[in-house]
């Protein structure tokens, strides 16, 4: 019994924004900005666009291509898509700007625009790893049912409605993105020869680092008060320096640890696609890993930081341009808010 990836979809808004768009209105430069992050653009969500429009679009583009639908025709897709939605046994979203806070889950609202009425739905809070975290969980809910046989595991974010404009230090990190993929339960082994799909997974995270990267407003530990007057939005809250220690460390262990337990080296992995949060930081590990660059996938440079979205959303990128083979075998790592941390071994 084998986990595989049968389909991959993204979407990201039509609405760019290049780092000389920023320089505009802060005190920034498309070079400052480069050298310190690797990234140059990011796609923004207008204000009627929510973290369930842009997951319902990469997950059409996802069951489609599990369908085995190819075309441009966007009515041909939906089609194609609502077909295969009908079968869907679970519907599971990564995300730390959901919908609504708490209730209904994003997922739910997905599950229900995707007429996949069979279907279970949550979500998952594991901030930039919840990409990660959603494959494992997809895995054992597919492994444990009896009956079940393919889920919908999508990473979405609209982070440009809890970012500060007017702060440097954190408005030209992040873009808004889905990604979205398809797994099914096969009858190819997941061990031995000719295995495939998931074949191991590593989760973890640090909760003493939980001030490191958060949202402070709005939940239960600090509500909003009748009568109070909000002179600030909600905005990410990060300190930037412990973040990075964390997420170099987060990518060097968990890519030893994976390899460790796989009995595999380097030369071994076809990819290895992390987390987008920072150029630097993926240069950092690589070096302290003895990786080739070249067998780190970054789309930093058009993306900017789109939290869960980011590694399904190079999944499908790198699929569509033809970069992953079959037999490939791919390592995901994701660290981020919480602080969780964890990677995939997928033999695509």
């Amino acid at each position: 019994m084998a986990f595989e990836i049968t389909g991959t979809g993204r979407a990201v808004p039509s609405h760019r924004v290049s780092n000389d768009d920023l320089a505009a209105r802060i005190d920034t430069n498309d070079e400052w900005i480069r050298s310190h992050t690797g990234i140059g653009n990011r796609h923004i969500a207008d204000e009627n666009t929510s973290s369930s429009d842009l997951a319902l679009e990469a997950a059409k583009n996802a069951l489609a291509m599990a369908a085995g639908f190819n075309g441009n025709d966007t009515g041909e897709r939906d089609r194609a898509a609502a077909e295969m939605a009908k079968d869907l046994d679970m519907v599971i979203l990564g995300t730390v700007m959901p919908d609504f806070i708490g209730t209904p889950s994003t997922a739910c609202i997905v599950q229900d625009k995707l007429g996949a009425v069979r279907a279970g739905a949550m979500d998952i809070a594991a901030g930039c790893t919840g990409f990660v975290y959603g494959l494992e969980t997809a895995a054992g809910l597919l492994g444990l049912g009896r009956g079940r046989k393919r889920a919908l595991v999508i990473g979405s974010e609209v982070l440009s409605k809890v970012t500060n404009w007017d702060d440097r230090g954190t408005c030209v990190l992040f873009g808004d993105g889905a990604g979205a993929v398809v797994m099914e339960k096969t009858d190819a082994p997941s061990e031995g020869p000719g295995r495939r799909g998931l074949v191991r997974t590593l989760l973890g995270a640090d909760g003493s680092g939980s001030e490191s990267l958060m949202l402070r407003r709005g939940g239960s530990r600090n509500p909003f008060k009748a009568g109070e007057t909000i002179e600030k939005g909600i905005y990410i809250e990060m300190n930037g320096q412990e973040v990075y220690n964390f997420a170099v460390k987060a990518v060097t262990d968990t890519a030893t640890a994976l390899m460790q337990a796989e009995g595999i080296g380097p030369d071994d992995i076809a990819w290895i696609i992390p987390h987008q949060a920072n150029a630097r930081i993926v240069q950092a590990a690589r070096r302290r890993l003895k990786v080739p660059a070249e067998k780190f996938y970054l789309n930093i440079e058009e993306y900017a930081n789109t939290s869960a979205a980011s590694i399904p959303l190079a999944l499908d990128e790198m699929n569509r341009n033809g970069k992953l083979k079959k037999g490939d075998l791919i390592m995901t790592i994701g660290f981020g808010g919480g602080l969780t941390y964890g990677g995939n071994i997928i033999l695509w």
